[in-house]
């Protein structure tokens, strides 16, 4: 099995950002233009959709479009119109925390037991619920840990060091069959799910595109170097106890070895990179440039928000019992 195909095809539009925008990556027709941006909410489909297809020009790319359409300054310029709306409706919804520190003790509370997605999969979640929750975390995990390498040029001293670290984990600590993108690509067959890259953004919902919307506009832009390191704070320190209970859901559900072994895996990877994220990235990082313990609040917060809305979405979805896709798997 091979999860490194050829660049994905575009997807279907959701509205007419996206239609614009895959149009003009087409060469078909110009982007879309300030009214139809404006005219558009930053949490919807076709908005999130559309600042997808602007940050995947900087990882994969699509088929069939150049690569050269990375630096188009037309679509730059597009992007940036999507972004900052976006950026300022997370500080509107989403600054919670003025110290890093705050935000993070907060973290290690954990909720309240059965309100949370991992705790629904673990007690009630059935197998399609189970493909259906990867489906959609496919986008990130399929490229997991690349939004945050971004960040090391921009770290130096224990900062630095401690990334390089964690990331050295994350792509399999020099082993390719280890690498956690190679993982997730294993899970999904065991569940039966196409393992291409990009397979399933046409399925995904805004809430889940803009999940990985936020670490591409973290990771993309240097002024936001502290918000990057607050959402892999959070990453880390979060996915031990949910993934503990995601190796169960595996188990009971009979999804297979390899399903199991991806959430096992992080059950003890990231107990361990918590520590060092806590201890020496977001610590020296504050340690070098104080100013910026704001903006790794903010990213603790954001993210924090984000996943909030995705929770709520596919549990309203599976207790009614509907699919959470916007498409079909």
């Amino acid at each position: 099995m091979d999860f490194w195909p050829k660049e994905p095809p575009l997807p279907p539009s959701r509205g007419r950002i996206s239609a614009a925008i895959t149009e003009y990556l087409r060469s078909t027709g110009p982007p879309p233009d300030d009214k139809t941006i404006a005219d558009a909410f930053p949490f919807g489909d076709d908005w999130q959709l559309g600042l997808y297809l602007c940050y995947e020009l900087h990882y994969r790319g699509f088929a069939d479009v150049a690569a050269a359409r990375e630096w188009d300054p037309d679509l730059l310029r597009v992007r940036a119109a999507l972004e900052q709306p976006y950026l300022e409706a997370l500080r509107d919804r989403a600054a919670w925390h003025e110290r890093a520190d705050e935000a993070l003790d907060e973290l290690v509370v954990e909720p309240v037991a059965g309100k949370g997605v991992t705790h629904f999969l673990q007690d009630d979640g059935e197998l399609w619920q189970l493909r259906e929750y990867a489906a959609q975390r496919s986008l990130y995990h399929l490229k997991e840990a690349d939004p945050h390498a971004w960040v090391l040029p921009r770290l130096w001293g224990r900062a630095k060091a401690g990334m390089a670290a964690v990331e050295f984990d994350e792509f399999g600590g020099g082993r390719a069959e280890r690498v956690h993108a190679r993982l997730f690509a294993d899970l999904m067959a065991d569940l039966g799910l196409d393992t291409a890259y990009g397979h399933y953004l046409g399925a995904a919902s805004a809430e889940a595109l803009a999940v990985v919307n936020l670490m591409s506009l973290f990771g993309l832009h240097r002024a936001l170097r502290g918000a990057l390191v607050g959402h892999f704070a959070t990453v880390e320190i979060t996915s031990s106890p949910g993934s503990r209970r995601l190796a169960q859901a595996m188990r009971r559900t009979g999804a297979g070895p390899a399903a199991e072994h991806f959430y096992d895996e992080h059950v003890e990877a990231d107990a361990v990179h918590e520590q060092v994220v806590r201890r020496e990235v977001v610590a020296g990082l504050l340690q070098e440039e104080p100013h910026l313990d704001g903006d790794v609040a903010f990213g603790v917060d954001a993210t924090g928000y984000v996943e909030d809305r995705l929770a709520d979405q596919l549990l309203h979805a599976w207790r009614a019992g509907k699919s959470s896709l916007y498409a079909p798997v």
